[in-house]
């Protein structure tokens, strides 16, 4: 596979919006963890390699541990979430995969029932910026680093 566009050097301004976007994702409050939740699960379901890549090494990078981050994409048949956390999960489903899913209730409800309207709206805003990075990367081929091969031991 092959890049097919530098989208940062080709529209500047564009990533730096996006960017400042994701910035205030950082800033707003929203527990850590629960960045990681969305913006790992989000790019899990829109097949970015690219943000997979980066955010499971954040996540990582941020303490938490490799068993919690293999299991975000089979959640539901995880005892590792709990239910805020579940609730995030379902509500980053939902929103990633609205033309399907039209943001059903029981997922609205399940995040309301955990959390006030600010969070709720930070927390889409935050399902909303990863999906535009993830639009970014996928659509122009936005490769990951390939990682030094681990030695055997």
């Amino acid at each position: 596979m092959q890049s097919r566009v530098n989208f940062a050097k080709a529209a500047p301004d564009a990533y730096k919006a996006v960017a400042a976007l994701d910035s205030y994702v950082k800033g707003s409050g929203i527990e850590p963890r629960l960045i990681h939740l969305i913006k790992l699960r989000a790019s899990q379901i829109n097949g970015c390699a690219y943000c997979v890549d980066m955010h499971t090494k954040e996540a990582r990078h941020s303490g938490l541990s490799q068993q919690w981050i293999n299991l975000v994409c089979v959640w539901r048949e995880s005892p590792h979430f709990d239910e805020r956390e579940r609730a995030v999960l379902g509500w980053t489903e939902a929103l990633t995969n609205v033309a399907e899913t039209r943001a059903p209730d029981d997922a609205y409800e399940a995040l309301k029932a955990h959390f006030n309207e600010e969070e709720m709206t930070k927390i889409t805003v935050a399902i909303g910026a990863i999906n535009v990075w993830n639009r970014l990367c996928v659509g122009f081929r936005a490769l990951p680093p390939i990682d030094a091969p681990a030695m055997a031991a």
